[in-house]
């Protein structure tokens, strides 16, 4: 009970938050960590996912290669990263020590949802519906965007939104090779036995992503809802506009 005790008390005091180091500092350096390996990982996967996904061939070799990296542990990626030539430890912005190293470790793991449920959504689009698309004259890129897109998006953001809350709660592995983020806070705490400081870290990792998930969920509603529109459109035998 002393230990929750010391990690109300950390939370509480103003000094935990405020100043150089303090919480809300590292907290914004992970928050900017996590959307950066997540653009990342959708820049790079997110195409490939959905071109794949439209075209129908490929998907379950990139599918499976990128479930490879769920059987990767994020530090053990981070391990061998560091300890390279390049990217090594090299500070890298106000990505810190070993800013690449950690974006790079942080990206792989948000692929394989990412290119997983991408890929998923599209060929799971209903085949009447790409029929009445082909039958009202539509080429593949129309299809791709005025059908297969709008229908797949709910998919797609269920994959974002995992890979969101994953990337937010592993970012605190920076600690580990000195980088930025709340996991100072935590692995500060243990090494020094203030197990306070260290709960008091972890907890505020698990609210933030609480309210993260809380967010994409409600981006994952809205985009469930807009489903409905082209499905309509196409059903009904009238031709998108714009």
């Amino acid at each position: 009970m002393r230990v929750l005790r010391d990690a109300w008390d950390y939370l509480l005091a103003g000094s935990s938050w405020t100043g150089d180091g303090g919480m809300l500092e590292l907290l914004g350096q992970q928050l900017l960590l996590t959307v950066t390996a997540l653009l990342l990982a959708l820049l790079v996967g997110l195409p490939v996912a959905l071109g794949l996904g439209h075209l129908g061939r490929g998907g379950f070799l990139a599918v499976n290669i990128s479930n490879v990296g769920r059987a990767v542990p994020t530090f053990a990626l981070l391990a061998v990263l560091v300890t390279l030539g390049w990217p090594g430890t090299d500070a890298f912005g106000p990505y810190g020590r070993a800013g690449i190293a950690t974006l790079l470790a942080l990206t792989l793991f948000a692929l394989p949802p990412i290119i997983t449920n991408g890929y998923v959504a599209v060929r799971e689009v209903p085949a009447d519906v790409q029929e009445a698309a082909q039958g009202m004259g539509m080429t593949g890129a129309q299809r791709f965007w005025r059908v297969e897109l709008p229908l797949a998006m709910p998919l797609v953001a269920s994959g974002v939104r995992l890979a969101l809350v994953q990337v937010w709660a592993t970012a605190t592995i920076a600690a580990l090779v000195a980088g930025p983020g709340l996991g100072r806070v935590i692995t500060d705490g243990f090494y020094r036995s203030q197990y306070g400081q260290g709960i008091a870290g972890a907890v505020v990792v698990a609210v933030v992503a609480l309210l993260l998930e809380l967010v994409a969920a409600g981006a994952q509603r809205l985009a469930a809802r807009e489903r409905r529109d082209p499905l309509a459109t196409v059903t009904t035998g009238h031709h998108p506009t714009g």
